[in-house]
């Protein structure tokens, strides 16, 4: 498919319901307001072509914004490609997932993770914390540096409840996602996640709920699923 094409098949799949929701949650236009699960389905068109799918992201529209975020090769990416990508990312779909997600799985995924996680723009620090939240999930414990993880949560204890907005909810992700991922730090997981306890997050006008990480943890330790790593963070 032409970058035409895969506009015009968005705008066609787009509904102002969901676009309206897009707007609640902190989108901005333009948009079409297009299901994932829709949008999923031109994934394997623009797969074909990395350069369709960065061009894409430069539209500046959201629904083509993830849809490029799905369809990108994250080996393909480059550093500064990614920086692009999240000075462009105004919003948290786009910071927390689609940023956040093809750093994780990229050569540059530690090294930006650690930049943008002490950037002044939220945007930017939520898809640092994001970012290594996810690789952390999906990379052996082997290859993790325990150490630099350990000092983190000590951070995130020290800070969750100062921090801005967004920030607090990645945070209390990362945390969960050291809990379930890397089983040698199950107990600082757990012991930081009692002390953080309910993290209070505005969601704005929506049903969302912000997850307490001992709970989300413990759920993971009675399936058994501490350590289990997932295969992707692109979804």
């Amino acid at each position: 498919m032409k970058y035409d094409e895969v506009m015009a098949a968005l705008e066609e799949m787009g509904n102002e319901q969901t676009k309206n929701t897009y707007l609640r949650h902190g989108a901005h236009e333009p948009l079409f307001g297009v299901k994932i699960g829709d949008m999923k389905k031109l994934v394997k068109h623009v797969k074909k072509e990395q350069g369709l799918a960065l061009s894409l992201y430069e539209s500046g529209n959201f629904d083509a914004m993830y849809l490029a975020g799905l369809s990108v090769n994250p080996k393909e990416m480059n550093k500064g490609i990614l920086q692009d990508w999240v000075n462009k990312a105004d919003w948290y779909m786009l910071a927390e997932y689609t940023v956040a997600n093809i750093t994780a799985e990229s050569d540059y995924a530690i090294e930006l993770a650690n930049e943008w996680i002490k950037s002044d723009n939220e945007m930017t620090a939520t898809a640092g914390w994001s970012a290594y939240a996810g690789y952390i999930s999906i990379t052996p414990d082997h290859e993790i540096n325990i150490d630099e993880i350990k000092q983190y949560l000590k951070h995130i204890e020290k800070t969750i409840h100062e921090e801005r907005n967004r920030v607090r909810y990645v945070m209390n992700g990362f945390v969960i996602s050291v809990g379930a991922h890397v089983a040698p730090l199950l107990d600082e997981a757990k012991q930081v996640a009692n002390k953080i306890g309910k993290v209070h997050v505005d969601v704005g006008n929506t049903a969302c709920k912000v997850p307490v990480a001992a709970t989300y943890i413990k759920k993971i330790e009675d399936k058994d699923r501490v350590g289990v790593k997932r295969k992707t963070c692109i979804c």
